[in-house]
């Protein structure tokens, strides 16, 4: 029973195998044991989605792409970012439908590009594949289609040629013959971040202080839980032996984004025109 005196804070984050560290912290009560009712809701649409949530104040804090949350943070969305939250780089599957006529990647210049919403990951990295294949960045087009479920029927109506999301959730329809994976495109940079409502920084510090230590204190050991591959397995619906190269591959952080990372990371964003202007370290980030 959550008591009346519990802090109650909504956290948001895409239903993958990255974010079982924050439900394993709530099912074991980890969060209330410090006084905070952490609710957390699942956003299979991505880090579009979740821009517009913090924005709307629908959530108090994300767990987000990246390259999506610094770019809404420069237009104006009233967060910040206080750690690094996976600091291994994202390897996104491209994908096209199965029976596609499609067979390599330099089959894809100028074809439609299926992206769950604009501003989301599966639109921005487009645009870096774009940049590494020498593409001419301004004939880009986009389909959007919301969630995974929404690129299936998409692609397999061919009202969209491609389709690029994190390649191990994907696995699974690439084994049922649905999708057929082209290419891998790895970002260059940690690929989640936790970003909090600025209000939620001024008014509670020291909640949002509790929460990253509880966190971090999981995360730092999580791949030293007992049988955590066949866990990570059932509930994502993954082979084992996927898990456990996903597993081999991902780092989580326990620390801020330093100064010369998101410099980094800006002028690629600035160079691929993603973003038209540079935040300052300030501006984007907070420590707690």
């Amino acid at each position: 029973m959550v008591s009346n005196k519990m802090k109650k804070i909504k956290i948001a984050g895409v239903p993958e195998h990255f974010n079982l560290p924050w439900h394993l912290c709530i099912e074991n009560g980890e969060f209330e044991t410090v006084g905070i009712n952490l609710e957390w809701t699942d956003v299979p649409e991505g880090t579009g989605k979740m821009c517009q949530m913090l924005r709307n104040g629908e959530t108090d804090i994300a767990i987000i792409l990246t390259e999506g949350i610094i770019k809404d943070i420069v237009a104006g969305n009233p967060s910040k970012i206080v750690q690094v939250y996976v600091d291994s780089p994202l390897v996104w599957g491209i994908h096209v439908d199965y029976n596609s006529k499609y067979k390599y990647i330099a089959d894809l210049e100028n074809k439609k590009v299926a992206i769950s919403r604009l501003g989301s990951g599966s639109q921005l990295m487009a645009f870096v594949n774009a940049k590494n294949q020498n593409w001419n960045l301004e004939k880009l087009e986009f389909e959007i289609v919301n969630t995974i479920d929404g690129a299936v029927e998409s692609l397999s109506k061919g009202e969209s040629d491609y389709f690029m999301w994190e390649k191990f959730m994907t696995k699974p329809l690439v084994d049922k013959k649905v999708f057929r994976k082209v290419a891998d495109c790895p970002t260059h940079w940690p690929c989640f971040v936790i970003a909090v409502r600025d209000e939620i920084l001024l008014k509670n510090p020291e909640t949002i202080s509790q929460i990253l230590n509880v966190i971090n204190s999981t995360t730092s050991d999580f791949k030293d839980i007992p049988s955590i591959d066949k866990t990570l397995a059932i509930k994502y619906n993954q082979k084992i032996d996927d898990i456990r190269d996903w597993l081999s591959i991902t780092e989580w952080s326990q620390k801020q984004m330093p100064a010369e990372m998101l410099n980094k990371i800006q002028n690629q964003l600035f160079d691929l025109k993603i973003i038209d202007k540079k935040g300052t370290f300030a501006n984007v980030t907070k420590t707690v």
